[in-house]
């Protein structure tokens, strides 16, 4: 059932955080906080997402806010540190805020950038990580298979933990899995679930050796859950840059899961130059708990009167497609 739209707005804070660097085109991100009978959730939808898109993040906020959270299995999630598409010296600086991570996870195919970019960045990683330190590549589907194919020829001898979304569609990561196979780099999907009409359309193709998930996005954790026990594939539960109430969300989802092959991508705190909580990762890995927010933070990162109201309208217009769908 979903709650009156009075219940959410009665504790409602829209909230505008600083990022350290700019991350996916942006260097603010904002999201929409409020607190249910089990605690607080977030409602972050990026910004240029329609509506209908948006709503199924709005449902994942109210189930979190509203209902227990499947069964943990563990109390402790290992993360892996993120590093934004920066150059190549800034990555010590960017790893030295993850403590503890064992992974990292490297932005490449960055629009503006090269291959030769990436290959420095990737490179200066490895050298900050060790030979014990894994490597996984995210190019939000910006390659082609031609592209994505030398971009692995070129980048795989950083001993690579897998591709994530090397190209947009899943037949172009199924021709691309195929190619590649031979060199023993697994491919990972995340926009080909997490924006499909059909999340299981990547393994029906055999599209991914591994499932990239996310808890508001996919409507929840136990609406994630039904999609990666369907799909019968690793997952790796990420962040969707989300705040530390976000996060835990996203805990809840990975303690969940029946096995937890990798590191996992809820360590983004460390993105964020503040927050409404602390949710930094402690020895490579954040608690399973829920996060009350902090009062003056709350009231520090405020968003400013134009952008509430903006959240406000899309908070009221989500609810109206959630109440109308039943």
């Amino acid at each position: 059932m979903t709650p009156p739209l009075a219940d959410l707005l009665a504790t409602a804070h829209v909230v505008a955080l600083p990022l350290h660097t700019r991350f996916r085109g942006v260097d603010v991100r904002e999201a929409l906080l409020f607190e249910g009978p089990q605690g607080w959730a977030e409602f972050s939808p990026f910004p240029e997402y329609e509506d209908a898109e948006a709503a199924t993040w709005l449902a994942a906020a109210i189930d979190f806010a509203w209902n227990p959270q499947p069964a943990p299995l563990r109390d402790r999630i290992p993360v892996n540190a993120t590093v934004p598409a920066v150059d190549a010296s800034r990555v010590p600086e960017v790893l030295a805020r993850f403590e503890g991570c064992r992974t990292a996870k490297v932005k490449v195919a960055e629009r503006g950038q090269t291959l030769a970019d990436d290959i420095t960045r990737v490179r200066a990683v490895r050298a900050a990580m060790g030979p014990e330190g894994r490597i996984r590549l995210d190019a939000n589907g910006a390659w082609n298979v031609d592209e994505a194919e030398h971009a692995t020829h070129a980048l795989a001898e950083f001993d690579l933990e897998y591709l994530e979304q090397p190209c947009a569609t899943v037949p172009e990561l199924a021709e691309l899995r195929a190619r590649i196979r031979y060199m023993g780099i697994p491919v990972a999907a995340d926009e080909s679930v997490r924006k499909a009409t059909d999340p299981l359309a990547v393994a029906d193709a055999d599209a991914a050796d591994l499932l990239v998930v996310k808890a508001q996005p996919l409507g929840g954790a136990r609406r994630a859950l039904e999609i990666v026990s369907a799909a019968g594939l690793p997952a790796v539960v990420s962040s969707a840059l989300d705040t530390a109430v976000g996060l835990a969300q996203g805990a809840a989802l990975a303690a969940a899961l029946p096995e937890l092959e990798y590191d996992c991508g809820l360590g983004t705190a460390s993105l964020f130059a503040d927050d409404v909580a602390d949710a930094h990762a402690v020895a490579g890995a954040i608690p399973v708990q829920r996060v009350v927010p902090d009062a003056a933070a709350l009231d520090r990162l405020a968003a400013t009167d134009d952008r509430r109201d903006w959240w406000l309208g899309r908070l009221r217009r989500c609810h109206a497609a959630l109440t109308a769908a039943g």
